[in-house]
């Protein structure tokens, strides 16, 4: 799939923006501040319904506006789509295609992204809440429903905890307390197909990461991916892992051993962990364990890429990730590849780490790159070059 026009309408910097787009490599180029990333942050959000700088939508509303539009046209085969979405200030998003009005939940069904952008590095170097995003963003796009599933696990979750902090204030406990385990019930329904699906994806994740990382930092520093499970934890805070054993130890904490962690041995762990865990969780009014509570952990060369890689294989490493996700989605997808994006990477790069770069993507249907500086981005992927300068699009060719 590839998105052949892009118009914005009072998109961040943007009063209007009408971007014609090829197949294969676009260059996006401007100095810093100019509106490049505004571009693809916008395609972005079409196929996550997030955006990677900011929590909220309203910041990508011009200033002064009440609402901003983002409209691409599809093209897959003979299959052309107009996908698009408005954004409101007070009133909730709009979604359309082909002029038709959808759920704006639906949208990741018909258009597929991959972004890699600086504040990727967090992925690597961050808190378990980017990592936890990242993994639940690829299982959306891989599959939407997933999306409904997150959505109801949220609720039950919000439910629970306004629960357990009434309880902890009123000081409730035994039976008082019958309410908590209907809760109890419905997390452990939903957080268990959403373990199941995150130990699966994981797995499926982990020989895509190695293989990429080799690819862009052109050494094998055994890149790997583990589990932590915050239902495995220890009886204190929540926060420490118990250690497993035998093929609980294989399925849960080690993707590299293509474990993988069925919902039913997730729902019976879950239920004894909050057994486990109530008083605490009383004491402190908070769900202790749970997807929200998971982690995804990074490993080179068998320690932990947090706090032992350096910049160049962090970089390197959150490349990999993304990298590994487009090929998971183009492998699987019936509607061609994800659009792939990167946003200022090669300004980070060597010379030789950026040949490996466009050599590892130059196969892809489409690729969007911004770039302050022309010369930082090798030739083969300049072929369509668009200059941008203080929110307008001054010219189509190099």
């Amino acid at each position: 799939m590839i998105v052949t026009h892009l118009s914005l309408n009072d998109f961040r910097n943007y009063e209007t923006a009408e971007v014609p787009l090829v197949a294969g490599p676009n260059l996006f180029v401007g100095s810093n501040g100019q509106g490049k990333t505004n571009l693809v942050e916008s395609l972005g959000y079409l196929s996550t319904l997030g955006s990677h700088r900011v929590s909220t939508d309203h910041a990508m509303i011009r200033q002064g506006q009440d609402s901003a539009i983002v409209r691409a046209r599809l093209e897959n085969g003979e299959r052309q789509l107009l996908v698009e979405v408005q954004i409101n200030r007070s009133t909730a998003n709009r979604a359309q295609v082909n002029r038709s009005v959808i759920k704006t939940r639906e949208l990741p069904r018909y258009f597929s992204s991959v972004l890699f952008a600086p504040e990727d590095l967090a992925l690597v170097r961050g808190e378990p809440g980017g990592r936890r995003r990242f993994l639940d963003e690829l299982l959306v796009l891989r599959s939407p429903r997933f999306a409904g599933v997150m959505a109801d696990y949220d609720r039950v979750l919000r439910q629970r905890n306004t629960l357990l902090k009434s309880a902890r204030a009123s000081g409730a406990r035994g039976t008082q307390l019958g309410t908590l385990d209907i809760w109890d019930e419905r997390l452990v329904t939903f957080g268990s197909e959403l373990i199941e699906a995150r130990t699966q994806l994981v797995a499926e994740l982990l020989p895509e990461v190695s293989a990429a990382y080799i690819s862009v930092a052109g050494e094998d520093h055994s890149a790997g991916l583990s589990n932590q499970l915050s239902i495995f934890a220890n009886g204190g805070d929540g926060d420490e892992l118990a250690q497993p054993t035998g093929v609980e130890r294989i399925a849960v904490l080690r993707a590299d051993d293509s474990g993988h962690l069925s919902a039913e041995q997730a729902a019976m762990h879950f239920r004894s962990a909050l057994d486990r865990l109530r008083r605490n969780e009383l004491d402190r009014g908070i769900t202790l364990v749970g997807p929200h509570r998971d982690d995804l952990v990074l490993e080179l060369n068998g320690l932990p890429a947090r706090g032992y890689a350096s910049h160049g294989e962090s970089w390197s490493f959150a490349l990999a990730l993304k990298l590994a996700s487009a090929t998971l989605l183009r492998r699987e997808s019936s509607s061609g590849d994800p659009v792939l994006m990167l946003d200022d990477v090669f300004a980070e790069l060597d010379q030789s780490r950026r040949a490996r770069l466009a050599a590892a993507v130059h196969d892809f249907e489409q690729v969007l790159i911004t770039a302050a500086v022309y010369e930082d981005v090798p030739a083969a992927l300049t072929g369509n070059t668009v200059h941008i300068a203080r929110g307008t699009i001054v010219t189509d060719t190099p």
